[in-house]
């Protein structure tokens, strides 16, 4: 399996290049086109719970998987917001996924969900965070451009919850006010995590909320 990404990092996209018999798991609504030489099966991959934590972290509660039948098929997969996309390579390890970051990734990595507790619940980013495990290309997608940072042992980083994308295992997290009452609530910044290392994290240059929080009031509404 070998994945090219192109277009990036407004309107990325993701061309998974498949040998016969392998196989790639993606989000449902993620494919843009493929060859005929690829089939697709959709379920929710581990059971009926688990596809409903996963729906709960925000994700699909189905999965569609596509297997190449020939060798030198081609899926192509692109995120439903634009922005960029990178592969995060797993060496039996861990990493932890924000609600829409999640895009693709082979049968080799374990996609389920991990309880955030009131930390994700106080951050509005939901109660679940997506838990990858395994060994391969995790396939990640951002709103806006995506940048990488690693952390050194001890070395902390706050982050706006909005522009969270992940962070690998070993990386402890906390959620907090930016300031005060008064600042979190007329700042426009909310709440912010306090990463520290050591580990890589994952930040995306626009966030989801704040668009929505800009778009809505402009709407028109019916008169009644």
């Amino acid at each position: 399996m070998r994945t090219e990404i192109s277009h990036g990092p407004a309107y990325a996209q993701a061309t998974i290049h498949l040998d016969a018999g392998e196989s790639i798991r993606a989000e449902a609504g993620a494919m843009v086109a493929m060859t005929p030489s690829v089939e697709i099966q959709t379920s929710t991959k581990g059971g009926i719970m688990k596809g409903l934590r996963r729906s709960l972290g925000g994700e699909s509660f189905f999965m569609n998987s596509f297997t190449a039948t020939q060798p030198d098929s081609v899926v192509r997969l692109a995120p439903p917001l634009p922005g960029d996309i990178v592969t995060w390579p797993l060496h039996n390890d861990v990493v932890y996924l924000q609600s829409g970051s999640y895009l693709a990734s082979p049968a080799s990595i374990d996609v389920d969900s991990k309880w955030g507790g009131a930390r994700t619940f106080f951050s509005s980013e939901g109660l679940v965070m997506l838990k990858c495990s395994g060994t391969g290309d995790l396939v990640v997608s951002s709103y806006g451009a995506i940048e990488a940072i690693d952390l050194d042992p001890g070395e902390e980083y706050i982050v706006d919850t909005g522009h969270m994308v992940g962070w690998q295992e070993g990386v402890t997290y906390d959620v907090h006010k930016v300031g005060n009452w008064k600042s979190t609530m007329l700042s426009g910044e909310g709440l912010v995590v306090r990463l520290t290392g050591p580990g890589r994290i994952y930040t995306q240059t626009r966030s989801p909320e704040a668009f929505l929080g800009w778009i809505i009031p402009k709407i028109p509404r019916s008169s009644s």
